[in-house]
C-alpha cells in the first residue's frame, strides 16, 4: 500500500514515458491511497491534456471516470490541521501537503515525481521513477 500523487495517477492513464513506471507500482502495490483532493488533480491534469489537442475531452472524461472506480476505495480524509503544519513548516502548498499528511498518518510512502516534495520530505517521500 502507497499514498500515490495526482501525477502517478496521470501516469497511470495516459501512455507516454511513465506509464510503464506507473503500472509497476500499482502490480506492486494494488492499494493506493489518496486524499480526496486526487479527483481535482487529475481532472486538471487531463484538462491541460485536452487544452493542447493531446486528448479529445471525452477521452478525458473516460479516463477520469476509469480512475474514480478504480481508486475510490483508496480515498482518504486528511486531518486540516495537520496539512497546515507540514504546509507551513516546509514551505510546500496545502495541495502538496494533503498527500503528506495521508502517507504520515497511514505510515506509508508517498510515491511522488515532485522534487521539492521529495527533499522536503525524504522520511516519507519516494520518487516514482527509482534512480541508479
Amino acid at each position: 500500500m502507497i499514498v500515490a500523487d495526482a501525477n502517478l495517477v496521470v501516469c497511470l492513464l495516459l501512455p507516454g514515458e511513465h506509464n510503464a513506471v506507473a503500472r509497476a507500482w500499482r502490480a506492486r502495490h494494488p492499494v493506493w491511497l489518496l486524499p480526496r483532493l486526487w479527483r481535482s488533480e487529475v481532472r486538471n491534469a487531463l484538462l491541460g491534456y485536452v487544452r493542447t489537442k493531446q486528448l479529445e475531452l471525452a477521452a478525458a472524461q473516460r479516463l477520469m471516470a476509469l480512475a474514480e472506480r478504480a481508486l475510490a476505495r483508496g480515498e482518504r480524509q486528511v486531518e486540516s490541521r495537520r496539512v497546515l503544519e507540514l504546509a507551513a513548516s516546509s514551505g510546500r502548498s496545502a495541495y502538496d501537503c494533503e498527500y503528506v499528511a495521508l502517507a504520515e498518518a497511514e505510515g506509508i510512502e508517498l510515491v511522488t515525481d515532485d522534487g521539492p516534495v521529495l527533499k522536503c520530505f525524504p522520511e516519507l517521500a519516494v520518487p516514482m521513477v527509482q534512480r541508479d
